[in-house]
């Protein structure tokens, strides 16, 4: 098949292009544009300036599509002085895509869109693409999506290494924040210490061993990320604020994980909510599943389920399309999300894009079986 090359060609593009924490409004000019000179039906929507989703179709008019294939177009920042190479190379070596984003996820990004234009050119099923921005930091172009057509099966395209995965923890991101008084810091008895009180509940909160694990999605996790505290020395902090990254299981969820953590800071301590997005577990029995897993990944429908511990747009999305089965697929190397360094495999690239290919082509075919 031609479309690997292709596939790379585009991922290598999408890569070059700068989306670090903003700017999708280029990557999804893009591959809005790929779309249309392929006859897709394409939106691009762009709510905030600069920052834009697109959703293309191609098939028959229908108000329901067969699959969704999503993924983001936004990467998590890189600065260039710890990297060996250009974050935005873009340049193969040794068979890797180097760059930031290349597994994360825009080879993903590019092996859906070789395969459904390919598909769409040999007359596979309808299909929806939906790519947005921000995704990030709490999928936020998702929630900006506009009308997209319902789904039976949404699959998102980010790092598994070729394996699929049926959905993924929840995730809560909160502000701790305690509240003191100031004072010169030649005289701290006149103030309160509000860095002290709040540096007390994090190391109760990091300290805490009770964590719930649920049998299909692992163990809650709950890491304290971020500290800001003080003005300068001499003074006593009036303030202090912290982030808590808090990945939920379906036996804890964020309700239960805000009294938890509540109760672990103390009274003293407020707690906002800043992100709250509900995992996604697809029944690998639901009627079809077994083929989808079969045509992605061989033999993957006999093992059992695998869920991942990042967050996806899928926690936003499957509400948006119907409450379809997920799946989590895509060529991009796990551990590489986020790290210095960032590469992709060219061969998973080449695996991913047939994958993909071979799906739409086999719904096809189930559809022209049951004579949709």
């Amino acid at each position: 098949m031609s479309e690997v090359p292709e596939a790379l060609e585009l991922a290598r593009r999408l890569v070059r292009l700068d989306t670090r924490a903003g700017g999708e409004r280029a990557a999804a000019d893009l591959v809005a544009g790929v779309l249309d000179d392929a006859g897709f039906d394409v939106a691009l929507q762009e709510p905030v300036p600069g920052r834009a989703n697109v959703i293309a179709r191609t098939g028959p008019d229908a108000s329901r599509v067969p699959v969704t294939f999503t993924g983001h177009l936004d990467t998590v920042l890189a600065d260039p002085s710890g990297w060996s190479f250009d974050p935005l190379s873009g340049e193969v070596r040794g068979g890797r895509l180097l760059g930031r984003g290349s597994s994360d996820m825009k080879a993903g990004v590019a092996c859906q869109i070789e395969a459904a234009v390919r598909a769409s050119r040999d007359g596979g099923c309808p299909v929806q693409l939906v790519f947005t921005f921000g995704e990030e930091t709490g999928c936020d172009g998702a929630a900006r999506v506009d009308a997209p057509a319902p789904s039976d099966l949404l699959v998102v395209a980010e790092p598994t290494g070729n394996r699929t995965v049926l959905g993924h923890k929840g995730t809560l991101w909160l502000r701790a924040t305690a509240r003191g008084v100031s004072a010169h810091g030649s005289r701290p008895e006149l103030g309160r210490n509000a860095l002290v009180a709040l540096a007390a509940a994090a190391t109760r909160v990091h300290g805490h061993q009770g964590w719930p694990v649920s049998p299909t999605h692992g163990p809650a996790t709950v890491n304290v990320g971020t500290f800001h505290a003080g003005v300068q020395p001499n003074l006593v902090p009036d303030h202090a604020e912290m982030r808590i990254d808090v990945r939920t299981v379906p036996e804890f969820g964020s309700a239960e994980a805000v009294a938890r953590i509540t109760e672990l800071c103390g009274p003293e301590i407020g707690i906002e909510r800043l992100v709250d997005l509900p995992g996604v577990a697809t029944d690998p029995a639901a009627p079809g599943m077994a083929d989808v897993l079969e045509t992605l990944e061989p033999g993957s429908s006999a093992r059992p389920p695998q869920y991942a511990t990042y967050f996806t747009d899928a926690s936003v999305l499957a509400a948006k399309l119907g409450e379809p089965a997920t799946v989590v697929f895509g060529p991009g190397d796990p551990e590489q999300a986020h790290v210095t360094d960032e590469t992709c495999s060219v061969a998973n690239i080449e695996s991913a894009t047939k994958a993909f290919y071979t799906l739409l082509r086999r719904l096809t075919a189930a559809a022209g079986q049951r004579g949709d």
